[in-house]
């Protein structure tokens, strides 16, 4: 008779923590209708008071663009936070387990940094959240930035004990980091969770009207944001070595393309800050300016998604690991690259382009270009699809016979 097997996400590994990242992310996706096309000129974000008023007085497009996002945004919201959950019940039984010791005494202690960097994104979401569906909350607002800032310093230094509890242990003694598995940009998923608490970080800075609550912003954000970037690069100069030498690891070949959500993190932190410089320092900044920086974010992060599906079309890993029967909690990094992306754009057009004057809001080529986001975004939302069914799904098995 028919039984049923395990799911893929039965055999437990942090990176499961990827698929509740994901999730969040897309909530933030489908916030960019809101931020771009609601109008909210008395809060440098919409509120729901902003959204209910463009709803009822709006032209059907509007409507119709509101009510996707505030769906998408409820949506994808649940399953971060449904994931979230998930994972951290997961992990604590995982911890008891051989496996875990195993783990913290490989390379692959560092997917464990996936945990602080789902958690940020969570608290994250949860102010979109809360600016899309609760009345009147702008009133308090001054009030929650302070809790906002003491939940991103829990997070980070969790990142940072666990940061820690690696380097010491790999960098005090020689020959426990096995420099030939190194063949991939796994490594760099500190730099993520750290960058992420960076960009959360930066939120007051953009949002808040008091002086010491944004200098605090400001400082702490830009030091996380300049840990990151070093990190960076120290772990990509290692791991390119590495993948010259023996080839880019199949399995891991998602990691190719983490630089795209790192930049784009990183970006609305640079945003976010030169919003906070210019309301409450007075440094202001061109919007040409912005646009440059922004299309130079945009370079690198189209290079190095060209370099991470040259490197896996290749290796065939979508025939396998997304189109196949094989199985990796490493693919849910493929739906980071397509939020960021999508975000990044939506950022471009806006604080870029129209901001610059290169174009009108809703124009032609406004609407075109606006297009490429949501395009990435579906592509995101396929994707999170596809690998939740074929993690998270059972499937009837014949039994085998006794022997």
């Amino acid at each position: 008779m028919a039984n049923l097997t395990q799911r893929p996400a039965d055999s437990y590994n942090p990176l499961y923590f990827l698929a509740s990242l994901g999730a969040g992310g897309l909530s933030v996706s489908f916030f960019m209708y809101l931020m771009f096309w609601v109008p909210h000129p008395n809060q440098p974000v919409p509120i729901f008071e902003d959204i209910l008023s463009a709803f009822n007085t709006g032209s059907a497009p509007m409507q119709a663009a509101i009510a996707i996002a505030v769906v998408g945004i409820a949506i994808f919201s649940f399953l971060n936070l449904k994931l979230l959950f998930w994972n951290l019940s997961q992990f604590s039984a995982f911890k008891k387990n051989d496996a875990y010791e195993k783990l913290k005494n490989s390379n692959g202690e560092t997917t464990i940094l996936a945990m602080p960097l789902a958690m940020a994104m969570s608290v994250n979401g949860m102010f979109i959240v809360g600016l899309v569906f609760v009345p009147g909350l702008w009133s308090v607002v001054e009030y929650l930035f302070p809790l906002a800032l003491v939940a991103f310093a829990l997070i980070a230094w969790m990142a940072f004990r666990l940061i820690g509890d690696f380097l010491g242990r790999v960098l005090s003694k020689g020959g426990v980091f096995d420099v030939t598995a190194n063949n991939s940009f796994a490594q760099m998923m500190p730099a993520f969770a750290v960058s992420m608490s960076a960009v959360g970080f930066a939120a007051p800075a953009a949002m808040s009207t008091n002086p010491t609550t944004v200098a605090i912003s400001l400082v702490i954000s830009t030091m996380l944001g300049v840990v990151a970037i070093l990190y960076t690069i120290l772990a990509a100069t290692a791991a390119i070595s590495s993948m010259l030498q023996h080839g880019t690891a199949r399995e891991a070949g998602p990691t190719l393309t983490v630089i795209v959500p790192i930049v784009t993190v990183l970006g609305i932190m640079f945003l976010r800050q030169n919003h906070g410089m210019h309301t409450t320092f007075d440094v202001h900044g061109a919007p040409g300016e912005t646009m440059v920086f922004l299309a130079r974010m945009l370079a690198i992060q189209v290079a190095f998604l060209a370099l991470g599906f040259v490197v896996m079309r290749a290796q065939g890993y979508f025939n396998d690991y997304v189109m196949g029967t094989k199985t990796s909690p490493g693919s849910y990094s493929l739906v980071c690259p397509f939020v960021a992306l999508s975000v990044m754009t939506h950022f471009f057009v806006n604080k870029g382009l129209v901001a610059s004057g290169v174009f009108e809001k809703f124009s032609t080529g406004y609407i075109a270009t606006s297009a490429i986001a949501i395009v990435f975004q579906v592509i995101a939302i396929a994707l999170v699809v596809r690998l939740n069914k074929q993690h998270f799904a059972k499937s009837s098995a014949v039994a085998v016979p006794a022997e």
